[in-house]
């Protein structure tokens, strides 16, 4: 697990390539703490009154894109998403895009914070996507949980091995996924259509609480817990929960999905999260692949590449790439 000290002045922050911020101000003084968590990192700092915004230029050619989530222990901040104004006040969680347009002004004050590459985050883009710009709080449940892990593996880390930090980095991923997809829900009207990631494209009132709404959850975690499982077919689905595999399939169509649709796009989130991770590295595709249910490699390359836009070999080499120091 890596950790560095560093002070921070002049008028860009960086940490590590993956991301940077600039300030208007000639110089800018306080002090960070940054941890490597493989992929990800965790940084506290304290600041003087500034406003930064991120730098348009990646900081490397080959940077894969992040998220980038804030905790403010101390102080204030004003920050603009695009045309809102977000106050932001001591326990609030902010999110944002590196590559995105957005401004925060703060006073005097102390915050923590993670970089995580949007592979890392085991819920889908799409979704995370819809609370970029967001406060979140921390005073209970999902974030004060966060909170707290946060801000313990800041200020103990000699408490860690460096063993530790892929662990570290699989479970803090989770709970930002955890955190982020409370917020989805909160968005979203249909927390059916939010546990299937499916955006509806049309107006659609609120279901009832009702025993198709409850069977439709379970079945959508029923196929969440067997995705390693290649005969995980429509038929057999259908046959687990008592209905006709015509009757499951309407199901997901209300839902504006299809049964395979669905299946597909969980595994290849899975895989691609296996793919970014650097723990498992020396993991091989097919097996990767096999893991999460294609038996063919070449149907898999082959969604992957669909969903994607590249093979997943480039795919893996694009998130390993080495990077200089990342900004916040």
């Amino acid at each position: 697990m890596g950790e560095f000290v560093e002070g921070c002045t002049g008028t860009t922050l960086c940490h590590h390539g993956r991301c940077a911020y600039e300030t208007a101000q000639a110089s800018v003084q306080g002090a960070m703490r940054v941890v490597e968590l493989g992929a990800m990192e965790v940084w506290s700092a304290s600041f003087r009154p500034m406003v930064l915004w991120p730098d348009p230029r990646p900081a490397r050619p080959d940077a894969a894109p992040h998220y980038h989530l804030t905790l403010l222990l101390e102080g204030s901040a004003l920050a603009t998403h695009g045309e809102r104004e977000l106050p932001l006040a001591v326990g609030d969680f902010y999110v944002d895009d590196c590559a995105l347009r957005h401004e925060i002004r703060t006073g005097a004050c102390r915050a923590v914070g993670v970089v995580l590459p949007k592979a890392l985050l085991p819920l889908p883009c799409d979704q995370a996507d819809t609370v970029l710009g967001r406060r979140m709080p921390s005073r209970d449940g999902v974030g004060a949980l966060l909170a707290r892990f946060l801000t313990r593996l800041t200020e103990e880390t000699t408490a860690y091995r460096p063993s530790d930090a892929q662990r570290l980095g699989s479970v803090l991923s989770g709970m930002v996924a955890a955190l982020l997809g409370c917020a989805v829900d909160r968005e979203r009207a249909l927390p059916i259509a939010a546990l299937l990631g499916c955006a509806a494209g049309r107006d659609r009132a609120l279901l009832p609480a009702s025993s198709r709404t409850a069977l439709l959850l379970r079945i959508a975690q029923y196929i969440q817990q067997r995705l390693a499982d290649p005969g995980l077919t429509p038929r057999a689905i259908a046959a687990a929960h008592g209905v006709s595999p015509s009757y499951l399939h309407r199901l997901f169509q209300d839902e504006s999905t299809t049964v395979a649709a669905f299946i597909r796009r969980l595994r290849l989130e899975r895989a691609r999260f296996d793919l970014a991770d650097p723990a498992q590295g020396s993991t091989s595709i097919r097996a990767i692949a096999a893991r999460w249910g294609f038996a063919r490699a070449t149907d898999f390359t082959r969604a992957f590449r669909a969903a994607y836009g590249v093979p997943p070999a480039d795919y893996r080499r694009h998130c390993h790439a080495p990077s200089g120091r990342i900004a916040t």
